[in-house]
């Protein structure tokens, strides 16, 4: 929330009005205020890095029913900073650790799920401060093992302890979500009717490479703080990002089986926790077409399961003629570029009018022009490598797709000069002239490759940027009654206007709840916001007749 200090030491849980009061004056990292941060941030960072780096090559336990679990074969884990690098190894699970953490987390829910909301509440918001008391150590974790820039590596890890708290406040503000109904108008008796909501029992989480924090602690926490035991794998790119979040849930104090961290292949461990009839929910982010098998998997089942899926986007921003280009142009950069491209928030499409379409490429190449690309743990970097090998191979053929399509405008190659030689480093890329038949304006590339398009109306770009099957987030620049209009006919989830620090990019818990509409997204309902927790839940209602 906007009212809590970030990157702090932990402390005693407060309510939200102190915390409010308490911050005031204080720096809060969020994705919007990210770019101009107090010098302290980054002395604090380059020491945490240093740390880091003196202990990369570990070997790292899963966590199975409150037990360290080490397994005969194991998963590297490299850089794509520097393939050589070798960051850890880390267990291969086997199908036999998936069933014994199920049984774990199904032996904990009774005692769990039985327990005063307040105390969920509690250890919940405990393993919230030790994320933050922890944030510099995750980010250089999240930075080395993603090539996330510095920045946006402590934002992912500052955000997952965010969630974690909204999610305690919004249970707090809800009374563990106990309400009373109405009163039935029975002559000669009292009549007493309660809704309840209640945890389902086993919850899945799985999460992507490019949140590795925000997207597994953000879930797993609205999880356990509704009552469900968790299980908990990580990306096969991200997991020792994945273990440092399971050791603050551990240290926080949570009951054995109640919180399980496995890791392993898609294709053995991921495959066993969606098709294990012993799980009650599951929340899926990723590819579009793994997020509808589950959700097909999920309805072949004995009765109906919940399944909370964001399975990514093509992320419009529309420019008006009428709009600030200087807005415009860093705006959309940053989301295009961010990551690398690696956003399901990313900004995949540009429609500008055509009146404005020079002036405002004029302004975007400048700017990427400027960006930084390298070691993205060093502060002046702004892009790092693509996650891995897959994304830098996919990148050179999109890129030789679209050259022949359309026109590269700037970028369209791998960079391997010097110490880029050993990553996976891909210049910012922006095209123009592809026509509006090509596949590639539908596909998402999940890489820093953005296409542009001339439009004569408002209308015309309303059209195109609704035409497609995803709709997670979307920007637009122009006046406010045209932005008022936006509004009323985008079709996505997470929607902004005017914002130069970010088109389409940088929601955060308590300000801007993200979630999907269409291919985007299962559920309707937006993370860090206020329908959330309740999809975690199931309602009963109790009604108790007496004379």
């Amino acid at each position: 929330m906007a009212s809590r200090k970030p990157i702090k030491k932990v402390r005693r849980p407060v309510r939200p009005a102190a915390r409010k009061k308490a911050a005031r004056a204080s720096f809060k990292l969020t994705y919007a205020t990210m770019f101009n941060p107090p010098e302290k941030l980054h002395a604090n960072f380059d020491a945490a890095l240093a740390k880091v780096k003196a202990g990369l090559g570990q070997d790292h336990p899963m966590y199975i029913n409150g037990q360290e679990r080490f397994s005969p074969e194991k998963l590297e884990d490299h850089s794509p900073i520097n393939s050589d690098w070798l960051l850890g190894t880390f267990q291969k699970g086997s199908v036999g650790d998936v069933r014994q953490a199920i049984a774990g987390a199904r032996a904990a829910f009774p005692r769990w799920s039985g327990m005063r909301w307040e105390e969920r509440v509690r250890l919940v918001r405990k393993a919230a401060g030790l994320i933050e008391k922890r944030v510099y150590e995750i980010a250089a974790v999240v930075s080395l093992e993603v090539g996330k820039n510095r920045m946006e590596a402590l934002g992912d890890v500052q955000e997952t302890a965010d969630l974690l708290y909204y999610a305690c406040d919004q249970m707090e503000a809800n009374r563990g979500y106990v309400k009373p109904m109405g009163t039935d108008p029975l002559a000669g008796f009292k009549a007493s009717n309660i809704s309840v909501l209640r945890p389902y029992g086993v919850w899945v989480v799985i999460s992507p490479f490019n949140f590795p924090s925000a997207l597994s602690g953000g879930p797993a926490g609205s999880a356990l703080v509704t009552g469900n035991c968790v299980v908990f794998k990580p990306a096969s790119d991200t997991p020792w990002t994945g273990r440092k979040l399971a050791e603050c849930f551990r240290d926080a104090g949570l009951p054995a089986g109640v919180f399980n961290y496995i890791t392993g292949s898609g294709s053995t461990v991921g495959e066993e926790l969606i098709t294990n009839p012993g799980i009650d929910g599951i929340t899926f982010t990723g590819s579009f077409d793994v997020g509808m098998r589950i959700y097909s998997i999920f309805t072949r089942g004995k009765f109906p399961r919940p399944v909370i899926l964001e399975m990514g986007g093509k992320n419009p921003a529309i420019v008006s003629r009428n709009a600030n280009l200087d807005d415009a142009a860093i705006g959309i950069m940053r989301s295009a570029f961010g990551l690398q491209g690696q956003k399901c928030s990313a900004c995949s499409r540009v429609f500008v009018e055509a009146p404005v379409k020079e002036a405002f490429l004029e302004k975007l190449l400048a700017l990427t022009g400027k960006i930084s690309v390298g070691d993205p743990t060093r502060r002046e970097i702004y892009m790092g490598p693509v996650v891995n090998r897959s994304g830098y191979e996919g990148y050179k053929g999109f890129v030789q797709e679209l050259a022949r399509a359309g026109t590269i405008l700037t970028g369209g190659k791998v960079l391997t000069e010097g110490a880029l030689a050993k990553g996976y480093f891909c210049a910012p890329t922006l095209v123009d002239n592809l026509p509006m038949e090509h596949k590639l304006w539908q596909e998402e590339m999940f890489l820093p490759i953005t296409t542009i398009h001339a439009v004569d109306s408002l209308e015309e770009a309303m059209r195109l940027a609704n035409d497609v099957n995803y709709g997670l987030t979307a920007g637009f620049y122009g006046s406010k009654r045209e932005a008022a209009w936006y509004f009323d006919k985008i079709q996505a989830g997470v929607c902004y206007a005017n914002r130069p620090q970010g088109a389409t990019t940088g929601a955060w818990p308590g300000f801007q709840p993200f979630g999907g509409w269409k291919g985007s997204g299962s559920s309707g309902k937006n993370a860090g916001g206020l329908y959330y927790l309740p999809l975690y839940m199931h309602e009963q209602i109790r009604t108790l007749i007496s004379r």
